[in-house]
């Protein structure tokens, strides 16, 4: 079957999603609960979370064969998007199964599509920008069949797209790599601790515990509040926000601006010397996160989100707490305990104050910080690297799906 369209860039056509996939919605018989089952003769029951990689093949979930009735199945080669939220993102289903009503379902028809080039193409940023675009407006951005059907591509003939998909593929793969050297690297940051600390529980321990009040420098310390009037574009001073916490290190030059006091400046002033606590979090496991200030020349405040953690130099490193705290046996043994929970999770100055922390030498927790730095300069080498090649891969992008590369 031939794709309709208007002839564009020679043999290239300009078509709509429509006119080379079957677009539909799925469905969730409800409630959910009561067509869940551990039969193995159950239908796979497809879930965001078994959405991890390019393809999806197995789920953790199934469903009686009764609720496909109220579902949508879906086949190998077709194409999944998530519809709301974090919407567009492309999937390869390499199984069968039923989807739920936060899926879309594109199924390629008439053998135009080649699924490779589609996976690119479907995740792109033009492709996204496109999506965002048309579903402006909303109170909630979804995406819907009409919307996604009226969006024009070009297609090129199937040999063009399998060459454009192994551009985009080989490029991808570096990018793969690069990003899995960074996580051996996190790794090997984690081996060191364990290295030359131990199991760092107080269960296991050969060095001192204190409370963590005992091996601070200065009171535990919230951040402020200022309202939306006190924001700005330009000058002003960076505050971090939650939305920062999810950070590793707080991102310097990033983060949004505003006016304030000289006495404020004073009181709520952060330096590399100093860890911050998210106070809240949706989640317990993420209640209580910590994150690395950079050393700056540039001013730095914190907002109320946050408590700041002052250590001591003379008892406890800022680098060592910091991946104590972040530990997670220590999350799970010496901090959960002192979080409270109800709609969110959160940790007080009162509560914080008594977390355990287990202290060694100080001359061990510098040679840790020593070895730490020389990981952190290959990490930063390697995220040079990675941004090097996301640039290098949104303009092949760029020029692969306007008929350029």
């Amino acid at each position: 079957m031939k794709a309709e369209g208007r002839m564009t860039n020679g043999a290239w056509k300009t078509v709509t999603l429509g006119g080379i996939f079957d677009i539909a919605r799925g469905g969730s018989p409800r409630p959910i609960d009561k067509f869940i089952t551990d039969d193995p003769d159950g239908v796979n029951w497809i879930m965001i979370s078994d959405a991890t990689s390019k393809y999806i093949t197995s789920t953790k979930k199934r469903i009686i064969k009764e609720g496909m009735k109220k579902s949508r199945e879906v086949h190998p080669g077709d194409f999944l998007l998530t519809n709301s939220m974090s919407f567009g993102r492309p999937y390869i289903m390499q199984t069968s199964g039923c989807i739920h009503d936060g899926w879309l379902v594109l199924s390629p028809r008439g053998g135009v599509a080649h699924p490779d080039y589609f996976y690119h193409l479907l995740g792109s940023d033009i492709l996204y920008a496109e999506f965002e675009r048309r579903a402006a407006g909303a109170t909630v951005k979804n995406l819907n069949i009409d919307l996604v059907k009226g969006v024009e591509v070009l297609l090129p003939p199937l040999a063009e797209q399998r060459r454009i998909a192994e551009v985009l593929d080989r490029a991808e793969a570096l990018r793969a790599k690069r990003r899995a050297a960074l996580a051996q690297l996190d790794s090997l940051t984690q081996s060191l601790f364990l290295d030359l600390f131990g199991d760092p529980t107080p269960q296991t321990q050969r060095f001192p515990i204190q409370p963590l009040e005992t091996i601070l420098r200065q009171p535990l310390q919230n951040g402020a509040y200022y309202p939306k009037e006190s924001y700005t574009e330009v000058g002003g001073v960076e505050m971090v926000h939650m939305s920062d916490a999810f950070y590793e290190v707080v991102p310097r030059g990033k983060l949004k601006r505003v006016v304030c006091s000289q006495p404020d400046l004073e009181k709520y002033a952060l330096s590399e010397f100093d860890i911050l606590i998210a106070r809240r979090s949706l989640t317990i496991v993420d209640a209580a996160k910590p994150c690395l200030i950079p050393k700056s020349s540039e001013p730095l405040i914190f907002e109320s989100s946050f408590i700041r953690v002052t250590p001591h130099p003379d008892k406890i490193t800022a680098l060592y707490l910091y991946h104590y705290l972040g530990n997670e046996r220590v999350k799970q043994k010496c901090v959960q305990p002192y979080i409270t929970q109800s709609t969110i999770s959160g940790i007080n100055q009162s509560n914080l104050e008594r977390v355990p922390v287990i202290v060694p030498p100080i001359s061990l927790q510098r040679e840790f910080a020593r070895r730490v730095t020389a990981v952190e300069a290959l990490k930063a080498a390697q995220r040079a690297s990675l941004a090097e090649l996301d640039a290098l891969f949104a303009t092949l992008q760029h020029r692969a799906f306007r008929g350029e590369l």
